[in-house]
């Protein structure tokens, strides 16, 4: 017996098939791209970060594609693409773009048989992010588009994300994000991230290579059920190198669940490499994500 996408979906997210809404359900799209953040979003840094947490405070120009694939089992890809360039006296802004979707799901008649129409799914959105900084202190917003589609029924919004980062001396920092809100209420297409991060170590690794270890704690509400809590850590290897793993507490729609993730990132002069996969949970598999960022000069 084959079970479908969808139901797939409902299961591997811990999301009650009656919740599953049309904007519900593609917003669970985009919690299954979230689990491959090693850290909280509140706190993730990079031009396709802007699509987790519009506070992007470095001041240069950037352009970045992220790639994501979900378990076999599911089979939703997706991507996140964002370009960010410097404005005199403006901060900087950009565009981010993102579309997750599942492409094997067929339509059947009175047999297990596909009749060869395909039932699109997806959900994708495309928006407009401005940061700045300000002393110590780094604030963001993007005015966003949605587009969700499952079969013949299509929805449309628009949501205003801001984000607000704040460091404390050089050893924490404080944020605060919010991703597709549109309204002051628990509702399953939005999520509000709180995130904070604290030097525990830095110093010498081996012969001259430095090191630096930061412990970080996160939260994420503003949909139905529990507060989501996330632990982790990450581990910065000299310039190039940087480690990071986060595990999470899900209790979202009231159904707990544990998840881990891990990630490693790679700069070469004005390149930076990532990889990162969750840990899987079900027995289902690991979502993955891949993506390569370049500074613009």
């Amino acid at each position: 017996m084959r079970v479908s996408g969808p139901l797939l979906l409902c299961f591997a997210t811990g999301l009650p098939a009656a919740l599953a809404s049309q904007q519900s359900a593609g917003s669970e799209l985009w919690r299954l791209a979230a689990v491959t953040l090693p850290l909280p979003p509140a706190l993730a840094t990079g031009a396709a970060a802007a699509f987790w947490t519009p506070v992007q405070g470095n001041g240069q120009g950037q352009i970045g594609l992220d790639l994501l694939q979900t378990p076999a089992v599911v089979g939703a890809t997706g991507l996140i693409g964002a370009v960010r360039v410097p404005v005199r006296h403006l901060g900087t802004v950009g565009l981010v773009y993102a579309r997750m979707g599942i492409g094997d799901l067929v339509r059947t008649t009175d047999s297990p048989d596909p009749d060869g129409e395909s039932i699109p799914f997806y959900a994708q959105s495309g928006g407009f992010t401005w940061s700045d900084t300000y002393g110590s202190t780094g604030v963001g917003a993007t005015a966003t588009y949605h587009d969700t589609r499952f079969d013949g029924a299509r929805a449309e919004r628009w949501s205003l994300d801001v984000g607000v980062a704040q460091r404390i001396g050089d050893r924490a920092r404080v944020a605060l994000a919010t991703r597709g809100f549109s309204r002051f209420a628990n509702d399953p297409t939005q999520d509000i991230s709180l995130g904070a991060e604290y030097r525990l170590w830095r110093g010498i690794l081996w012969g001259t290579t430095p090191g630096r270890l930061v412990g970080r704690y996160g939260l994420e509400f503003g949909h139905p059920g529990g507060v989501d809590h996330e632990l982790g850590a990450g581990l910065d290897i000299g310039t190039p190198v940087s480690l990071e793993v986060v595990l999470t507490r899900e209790a979202s729609y009231g159904n707990v669940a544990w998840r881990g993730a891990a990630g490693l990132r790679v700069s070469v002069g004005r390149y930076r490499v990532s990889f990162a996969r969750d840990g899987g949970v079900s027995d289902l598999g690991s979502t993955i994500r891949v993506g390569l960022e370049a500074s613009l000069r």
